[in-house]
């Protein structure tokens, strides 16, 4: 099968930790996976190893983003958005310009994906009683916001806002809109599990366990569908 006939699925913001996780799993359940990030380079192996085509793309790019997806070649079935920008700081210190791009890079680029997957997939027919899944990667900072951390929170508060009432409207046109709440640290090779978590294994999130429920979300039942789903290693305090 071509990459053309099969369901075609996007990742904005790509790198090697949770979203290499997510497009392995993606091309191995037959999706003709995209990779779009400011810079590709760091995803050749990736996509080699999984079939993906590369694109040079500023997730807060309204224009790029809708001509990335009207381009695609099939049915867009997946959609996911995972750049976030953190800029910690005292909030009586922090340059307002900075935090201005923090928030667009968080929120506005999830509403510029958002958009334009909703478009492409409400213009789709049905498959299953659906037309597509997107999927935003959240943190705990859109539930509660931290010291020093109030660019995270407004970003991540306001992203969540967005996928709850995108669920709303689409949902019963068969589009399945999912915010994920990753609480914890995600391991990856620059961030291994912390030393003090040697009795406690598993302390910290694990890229292949997380891609698994993103990929549970894409094939969840219309009849019990989650607009939210939060996700958080065992040992992690509430």
């Amino acid at each position: 099968m071509d990459r053309t006939s099969k369901p075609q699925a996007l990742i904005v913001g790509a790198g090697t930790g949770l979203s290499a996780s997510f497009a392995r799993q993606l091309s191995a359940a037959g999706y003709a996976v995209h990779l779009a990030a400011r810079n590709t380079d760091k995803l050749e192996a990736l996509a080699v190893e999984t079939g993906a085509k590369l694109h040079v793309l500023d997730g807060t790019d309204a224009e790029g983003t809708s001509a990335l997806i009207s381009n695609l070649p099939g049915d867009l079935r997946v959609a996911c958005y995972n750049p976030s920008a953190r800029l910690r700081g005292p909030v009586a210190e922090l340059d307002p310009e900075a935090v201005s791009e923090a928030v667009e890079i968080t929120a506005y680029g999830a509403f510029v994906l958002g958009q334009a997957a909703a478009r492409r997939m409400l213009a789709q027919q049905m498959d299953n009683g659906r037309r597509g899944t997107i999927l935003f990667t959240g943190a705990s900072a859109g539930v509660k916001g931290f010291a020093h951390s109030a660019p995270f929170a407004m970003g991540k508060f306001a992203q969540r806002g967005l996928a709850q009432s995108m669920a709303r409207e689409l949902h019963p046109k068969g589009i399945h809109v999912t915010w994920i709440n990753i609480d914890g640290g995600i391991r990856n090779a620059a961030r291994p599990e912390r030393t003090e978590a040697a009795d406690n294994p598993d302390s910290m999130l694990d890229p292949e366990a997380i891609a698994q429920e993103y990929m549970h979300l894409i094939h969840q039942h219309r009849s019990a569908w989650s607009d939210e789903l939060v996700l958080r290693p065992w040992v992690e305090r509430f």
